[in-house]
């Protein structure tokens, strides 16, 4: 049994800073048990991370989305502080992305990296944007790996885009466990 566990965008912005909402805040004991047990079992964890730079207002994204925010080195991009707390990140490959999907983790997944997984987990921040993406990136390279996305270990930027990106997730035969 080799799993892998995605952890999303668990970043400061997304939870508590300039795009945080309640429900991202209210998530992180979810996640970081969901973590914790990963490590426990020996599986295998990597992160993404959202990364921008100071000139985020001039992309496309900041003219769809003009709100500055994982601006690389402020305590905005930063992984949360509980996930810090409780985990050494040094030990797992952390993905920096610039764009909802990462294009890294597409080329280790094209390049067989994680051609011994059996099964692929997603978690984190936000369902609608960054987790639907690297589910569906993750499925596109690993088309016959069971793929799942845990909702209670999952925000959007509001509860009803929440659901409707796991509806839509469950579209593309990635299973939905845990509660919404």
């Amino acid at each position: 049994m080799n799993h892998l566990l995605i952890v999303v965008d668990m970043q400061n912005d997304f939870i508590d800073g300039s795009l945080g909402t309640k429900e991202a805040t209210e998530i992180i004991p979810n996640v970081v048990k969901k973590i914790n047990e990963y490590q426990e079992a020996g599986n295998q964890i990597v992160f993404t991370m959202d990364t921008h730079k100071e000139d985020y207002m001039d992309t496309m994204e900041g003219k769809k989305l003009p709100i500055i925010h994982c601006i690389k080195d402020t305590y905005g991009w930063n992984i949360c502080d509980e996930i810090q707390r409780n985990f050494n990140l040094e030990q797992y490959k952390i993905y920096t992305k610039n764009t909802f999907g990462s294009s890294e983790l597409a080329r280790d997944l094209l390049n067989g990296v994680y051609n011994d997984v059996t099964l692929v987990e997603l978690i984190g921040i936000c369902t609608d944007i960054c987790v639907i993406s690297n589910a569906l990136l993750v499925k596109t390279f690993l088309p016959n790996i069971p793929i799942i996305v845990d909702a209670s270990c999952c925000a959007g930027v509001s509860k009803n885009s929440h659901i409707n990106a796991l509806e839509a997730i469950k579209m593309c035969h990635i299973d939905i466990i845990g509660e919404i």
